[in-house]
């Protein structure tokens, strides 16, 4: 991929915010190389089928589709980038980080927002060193439905154990006007920048009240060395199944499916 001032200097920002934006993460031409890939296997891979009409809150915010680095070849090589990898490692002041999975998050014109969530609700690791990339594949404007966070809000930790929902929305939308977090998020950003934030930042996204399919691709890293911690909710044991193939509690997790990016 190509060169981008170090990041290094960026990590006080994702520290003190929960998130920080980085502009030409991946420059056009680049993006252009991986982005039919994507969309083909995205569509490929999709077994959504109903109407937008007849889908929970959670099924209308996106066509999701996970782990495509085992699935696409073409779509392997992008999620393998190391640049993508070294930009999170500088930002989470680590040496080394591991996988935990990538994820295809295409917004459908007229697909639904994305309720305010932690990321970290679902990930059973002792540690505090995870982040994820959020970029876009093609330009992207408030109107497609732009990630959102509320700054500073990772410094509190876990605030409920509450998957993303309905009630996740609710619940979170009062704890922000409660706690006065600033809603930071950026006017447009260009297909190959990408905002990286971490497991407790609070988030979320508008609709796409556009006519254009929003696609997305996430990758999440966390630092290599980190342990899988006891469960705390099914969904956390269905991260482990999916993502952490064979390890247990007190493990460190290294599985197949958690190499080192770079």
């Amino acid at each position: 991929m190509s060169g981008i001032a170090s990041t290094f200097s960026r990590s006080n920002e994702l520290w003190a915010n929960g998130h920080v934006l980085i502009t030409a993460a991946a420059s056009t031409d680049e993006i252009d190389e991986y982005r039919s890939a994507i969309n083909d296997a995205v569509l490929r891979l999709s077994n959504e089928t109903r109407s937008l009409g007849d889908r929970s809150t959670y099924d209308k915010a996106f066509l999701q589709v996970t782990n495509l680095w085992q699935k696409d070849e073409a779509v392997k090589s992008f999620v393998f980038e190391k640049q993508f990898a070294r930009i999170a490692a500088d930002l989470l002041g680590v040496e080394k980080v591991r996988l935990y999975h990538d994820q295809a998050l295409f917004k459908e014109p007229g697909g639904g927002h994305t309720p305010w969530h932690q990321d970290k609700y679902y990930w059973p690791l002792d540690t505090e060193k995870m982040i994820t990339m959020w970029m876009p594949l093609v330009d992207i404007d408030e109107e497609m439905g732009i990630i959102t966070f509320a700054s500073g809000s990772h410094a509190h930790g876990p605030i409920n154990n509450v998957e993303i929902s309905d009630e996740s929305e609710e619940l979170f939308q009062r704890y922000i006007s409660e706690n006065k977090f600033p809603i930071a998020k950026a006017s447009s950003m260009k297909a190959g920048d990408a905002t990286f934030h971490l497991g407790w930042t609070i988030h979320s996204a508008s609709a796409n009240r556009s006519s254009k399919m929003r696609e997305v691709m996430t990758i999440i890293y966390f630092e290599d060395g980190a342990r899988v911690t006891e469960l705390t909710s099914i969904h956390q044991q269905a991260d482990l199944d999916a993502w952490l193939r064979g390890k247990r509690p007190g493990e460190i997790a290294d599985s197949e499916m958690n190499p080192i990016m770079n």
